[in-house]
């Protein structure tokens, strides 16, 4: 496990010790970085009855579900894991990179508010950086890989066709390397991980990798924007 690895695992325990905080003030960060503005999709999922569900892997939950928590139209996103069974959808068992399964967020949408190709446009643009393989930022190994985890034969169709169309453009110096395929299950994380940029939004590594991620959301997707998140527990309290 790497030192970066090692020292974010010590920062999920409730009690953050200020060596550890130390250490990710001087972590670099490429999340900082100007968002890639991008078209968007030329074919997207046709609109639906009731609220729609996107899964997509893009590094570290935690920036993932903060910039959906602030986007218009989504009624909850919550952090887990997909990819592997629900007997290893543990987190400590995870961060090995030996589950197959990849930190994940669980998007529920509005489709009459937002599109599915609207919140792949916002996943490409501002939420990770698509090129980076098995890695985002500071944080490296499967578990961090670039991923749809689609739920619909139209959503797969409308992913794929999407990144067709983005590495045609070249809007990437990269070729895309985000895979894309059906979701078998999704499994909540722990409770301490929900909420989590909201909840610690001064703890270096959050400050360095995700906030960045909410003020490219506001900047470029200004219409898509929310100012206050729509947080997990809200969402169970109005349940």
């Amino acid at each position: 496990m790497s030192p970066r690895r090692s020292s974010r695992l010590s920062l999920c325990a409730a009690a953050i010790g200020a060596l550890a905080i130390a250490a990710f003030a001087v972590t670099p960060s490429r999340a900082a970085e100007e968002a890639v503005i991008i078209p968007p999709p030329a074919a997207d999922v046709q609109p639906a009855s009731g609220l729609q569900t996107a899964v997509l892997a893009g590094g570290c939950f935690w920036g993932v579900q903060g910039v959906f928590q602030h986007t218009a139209g989504v009624v909850n996103a919550v952090s887990g894991y997909a990819g592997g069974t629900k007997a290893t959808a543990d987190y400590n068992l995870v961060s090995m990179g030996t589950t197959a399964h990849a930190e994940v967020v669980e998007v529920k949408y509005d489709p009459k508010k937002i599109s599915y190709g609207k919140i792949l446009q916002i996943f490409f643009s501002v939420v990770h950086d698509p090129t980076q393989l098995n890695r985002q930022g500071p944080d490296t190994g499967t578990q961090y890989r670039s991923a749809i985890f689609t739920t619909s034969d139209e959503q797969k169709k409308v992913a794929e066709a999407y990144i067709a169309q983005l590495n045609g453009a070249k809007v990437y110096k990269k070729p895309i390397v985000t895979k894309v395929g059906p979701l078998e299950a999704f499994y909540a994380a722990e409770a301490y991980h929900q909420d989590y940029m909201t909840l610690h939004p001064n703890q270096p590594y959050i400050a360095f990798n995700d906030i960045p991620k909410v003020h490219n959301l506001k900047k470029i997707f200004a219409s898509d924007y929310l100012d206050k998140p729509t947080l997990v527990s809200s969402a169970k309290a109005s349940n």
